[in-house]
């Protein structure tokens, strides 16, 4: 299997506590973050990665010099020269791409998926799109997830308020490479409000919930949460 990895974005709300790298490189626990991602695909039968990379890329690059052989997998670059949305950063590394399916990750998330499982219900729902769910208690920063569940259909994406339980968007997708879901799009745009959406309203999109641990480093606070669980769950 391939992965995607969005690793290009401009970190703007990390700014307070991390700059000069990308955010995929913000030092957690000792290690960049970018680290633990690929150290958790390296559990799987990952064959390739394809980093999606733009702001402050050369970081990457020295280090991924540095440290490209400690895993089994190929790792190579679609490169964003200017900022082109989530959309534009898939499409494009979908390019460097040659199997029938191909795993998205973002760069700044974390989220302990078992990834045969995911591949396996992929296969047998035969959408164009599988998302990884995560189901969570209490929050407000996060939209919801509504599926079918009779079949797992995801049926809406709902807006951001105060929840007491529900299904996130984990953050992790599992694209059939041959639909046609890319074809007509410009270089530049958003994967949810472009792809997601749109493939909803068609019900060719399938949830599959996992409760593995997530974080998301997007802001201080879960960026400080992260240094601290991390220390006892990656010893």
């Amino acid at each position: 299997m391939e992965v995607i990895i969005l690793a290009g974005g401009l970190g703007t709300r990390l700014r307070s506590v991390v700059s000069e790298v990308p955010k995929c490189m913000a030092p957690v626990a000792g290690k960049p973050f970018l680290w633990y991602l690929l150290k958790y695909l390296a559990r799987y039968k990952i064959t390739k990665v394809i980093l999606s990379v733009g702001y402050l890329r050369e970081v990457i690059y020295k280090w991924i010099e540095n440290i490209k052989d400690d895993f089994p997998f190929e790792l190579d670059y679609a490169v964003e020269e200017e900022p082109l949305g989530t959309g534009g950063a898939i499409k494009l590394a979908l390019d460097k791409t040659s199997g029938d399916n191909v795993l998205v990750l973002n760069g700044d998330t974390f989220f302990d998926v078992d990834i045969d499982v995911l591949y396996h219900s992929h296969i047998i729902g035969k959408k164009a799109i599988t998302v990884a769910l995560k189901p969570m208690k209490k929050f407000e920063r996060y939209g919801t997830v509504s599926v079918d569940g009779y079949d797992g259909t995801v049926v809406s994406f709902n807006e951001k308020q105060f929840c007491e339980e529900g299904l996130i968007n984990g953050g992790i997708y599992l694209i059939s490479h041959k639909t046609p879901i890319f074809e007509k799009l410009p270089r530049k745009f958003s994967f949810e409000t472009s792809v997601l959406e749109p493939q909803c309203l068609q019900q060719n999109l399938l949830g599959v919930v996992q409760d593995g641990y997530f974080i998301d480093i997007g802001i201080p606070d879960d960026y400080a949460k992260a240094n601290e669980e991390f220390k006892t769950l990656f010893e």
